[in-house]
């Protein structure tokens, strides 16, 4: 188990946090003394985080990105160190859902359920990945909510397999 993590004056980005766990997460680093680079697709909702965090005397950047958009991916991480000056904190919390049976789930739904809930983590950790490593203590948090580990009624099985990393994992980063 790593050991514990001082938040004080670390850089962390949060995938999906115009809503939910990700603006949850935003508010709870933030009472901590965390700078934070906050990215969602919906401008409205990164708005309304950072009108919740301001005053916390912390740096804070938005980014509205799709996570599932490769290009927007790979600049990212430069986005985020040109205004922050490097990051220590990666959580992948960014996440989608589909109900349905396998026969009413289209493929083309089922491609965009597994570019943002899988594709996304990977092309976002290798992304940040040289950054996090030369931090001095660095970690990378991939999130799922409830539905990532329950299927409801009406929601095939194959769905829920796809539907965003199964567990909590915390990685720590060595710097080399």
């Amino acid at each position: 188990m790593p050991s514990r993590m001082a938040l004080s004056d670390r850089i962390a980005v949060i995938t999906g946090a115009g809503s939910g766990i990700g603006r949850a997460i935003a508010q709870a680093l933030a009472r901590r003394g965390c700078h934070l680079a906050l990215v969602d697709i919906s401008e409205p909702g990164l708005a309304e985080t950072v009108q919740l965090v301001d005053g916390a005397r912390i740096r804070i950047s938005r980014h509205r990105l799709d996570v599932a958009d490769r290009a927007a991916v790979a600049t990212l991480p430069q986005a985020v160190v040109a205004e922050h000056g490097r990051v220590d904190l990666m959580f992948n919390n960014a996440g989608v859902a589909l109900a349905g049976t396998f026969e009413q789930v289209s493929e083309a739904d089922f491609d965009w359920l597994f570019e943002i809930n899988f594709a996304a983590v990977v092309r976002l950790t290798r992304a940040f990945l040289p950054h996090l490593k030369s931090s001095d203590d660095a970690r990378i948090v991939n999130m799922s909510s409830l539905f990532g580990l329950v299927s409801p009624p009406g929601q095939t099985r194959v769905v829920k397999k796809l539907k965003r990393p199964r567990t909590w994992s915390v990685i720590r980063c060595q710097h080399s």
